[in-house]
């Protein structure tokens, strides 16, 4: 499955940004789908994941509550809907296919090992 991440941007600490990620191939509607982020220096951070059908999802701590996941099968895409924007939250996101059809508890990057380009996100303090 090919992936490209867009809709990012720069928005202020509070504030709300929604990320799109359009996939084509075949396996899409049987791939756990996720992202992730890394920013600068740091490690690659995944910070949630949803089932191939979408009816589980798992996020990270640290943006469990600020973050929504959510896919639309028909239209081979997944997204990122985030509030409540930290400047901590400054990375490069990318989207992620999974080899397997769910997702663990505890673990958004669980069997992740397809991805395409990051689109941007800069939160300002």
């Amino acid at each position: 499955v090919q992936l490209q991440a867009f809709g990012g941007g720069l928005v202020q600490a509070g504030g709300s940004l929604r990320l799109s990620c359009a996939a084509s191939g075949r396996t899409f509607s049987n791939s756990a789908m996720g992202w992730f982020r890394q920013a600068p220096g740091k490690e690659r951070e995944y910070i949630s994941a949803i089932s191939r059908g979408g009816g589980s999802t798992v996020y990270a701590d640290s943006v469990e509550g600020r973050f929504t996941i959510s896919r639309d099968n028909a239209k081979n895409t997944v997204c990122l809907q985030m509030i409540s924007l930290k400047a901590d939250d400054t990375a490069v996101y990318y989207c992620a296919a999974s080899k397997y059809s769910g997702v663990l508890a505890g673990n958004p990057g669980y069997g992740m090992n397809s991805w395409g380009q990051g689109t941007q996100v800069t939160v300002s303090s």
